[in-house]
């Protein structure tokens, strides 16, 4: 006679495996109450036969299926570029097709002629471009406006640093002024501001000569000293971005590292060149940049100032030369051609904006 298991009791050792019980499953637990594990036998492991229970891990959070890093349109879905649209729409309409039109025109012959609708625009492919570069003034005005440039930069930089500078060492009520007065400088429209200095370097009526002794001397009739006023002017009103720009940044530098560049005995040149002018390198080189395309294309001081770019052109640089071109000699072309060198340059020095601006989001 065979004694057979009570129902739910476990079942008698040994190498085969029993039929599950009614109430359990293949190891008479119950439905809803885990098992205990199998106990090893020398440390060989489980038994001949019975396939291993899945083991289920926790999805650790942060990680993602698949392997790989989703595009940042994947993880955030079209919602930044619903919220980004009405501004794309306004730039593609204010700027890409403007910019179609420049290259389209410096490919054709578009004079008085094609405006006015007597003679078809023709395709002329680079011919405007080989005119325009066998120009020799069209490199004199390309070396003019370079060199302006970088006068305008330089002396921006310095006077925009020196009173930022000025500002952390006088009190409050100067500082106030101070930064009023820049501030009215920064909101002055271009053409007023031009205006006003003419008035007050005007050879009859204005101060600065009577307070020079300098009689009826003009200063845009030479070409060099009409730059100098021009300079003037652009510095004028341009300092005050580098000015605030340097002085926030002098402000973020922490008073413990001022203070023991003043105990060891450095100077304020000094501890400007080496304490101020390192750790705000990122901020200066971003100004640098932006004061380069800021006055590469300066255009309304030059016209205004020098009416219209000086005697015999002696005061041309590349937009006011441009605009003579395509307006005053009708050559629409050619001053598109010149539009076009000009935002190709433009774009370079913009393009290492870019990347400075991105390496400086990188350090911070």
């Amino acid at each position: 006679m065979t004694n057979r298991p009570l129902p739910g009791a476990a079942p008698p050792p040994g190498p085969s495996a029993q039929p599950p019980s009614r109430e359990g499953g293949p190891d008479g637990a119950r439905p809803g109450v885990a098992a205990p594990p199998a106990p090893r036998r020398g440390g060989a492991g489980p038994a001949r036969g019975a396939s291993p229970a899945p083991v289920r891990t926790a999805a650790r959070p942060g990680r993602r299926g698949g392997g790989g890093r989703k595009s940042p349109l994947a993880r955030g879905g079209w919602t930044p570029w619903l919220y980004l649209a009405p501004a794309l729409v306004v730039i593609g309409g204010l700027l890409v097709y403007p910019v179609y039109q420049l290259g389209l025109i410096s490919f054709l012959e578009y004079t008085q002629a094609q405006v006015s609708g007597g003679e078809p625009a023709t395709f002329q492919g680079f011919g405007n471009y080989a005119t325009l570069f066998g120009d020799p003034q069209f490199w004199e005005v390309l070396l003019a406006t370079v060199l302006f440039a970088g006068a305008c930069v330089v002396s921006t930089l310095a006077v925009g640093c020196a009173l930022a500078v000025l500002l952390t060492r006088v009190r409050a009520v100067p500082r106030l002024a101070l930064m009023m007065a820049a501030l009215g400088a920064w909101a002055t429209p271009a053409v007023t501001g031009s205006t006003v200095w003419l008035l007050l370097f005007d050879p009859d009526f204005g101060p600065v000569n009577r307070i020079l002794g300098l009689g009826d001397h003009s200063w845009t009739y030479g070409r060099y000293s009409a730059f100098a006023l021009v300079l003037l002017e652009v510095v004028w009103c341009s300092f005050p971005f580098v000015m605030v720009t340097v002085y926030a940044g002098i402000r973020a530098v922490p008073a413990e590292v001022l203070e023991a560049a003043s105990l060891d005995g450095a100077s304020q040149w000094r501890i400007w060149r080496s304490v101020l002018a390192p750790m705000l390198r990122p901020i200066l080189v971003v100004v640098t940049i932006q004061s380069v395309i800021w006055d590469f294309k300066v255009f309304t001081q030059i016209y205004v100032m020098t009416g219209g770019g000086g005697i015999a052109g002696q005061n041309l640089v590349l937009n006011v030369y441009a605009y003579q071109k395509a307006f005053a000699s009708s050559q629409y072309s050619l001053g598109s051609a010149i539009g076009v060198v000009m935002l190709l340059i433009l774009l370079a020095v913009t393009l290492v904006y870019l990347r400075l601006i991105r390496r400086q989001g990188e350090e911070l």
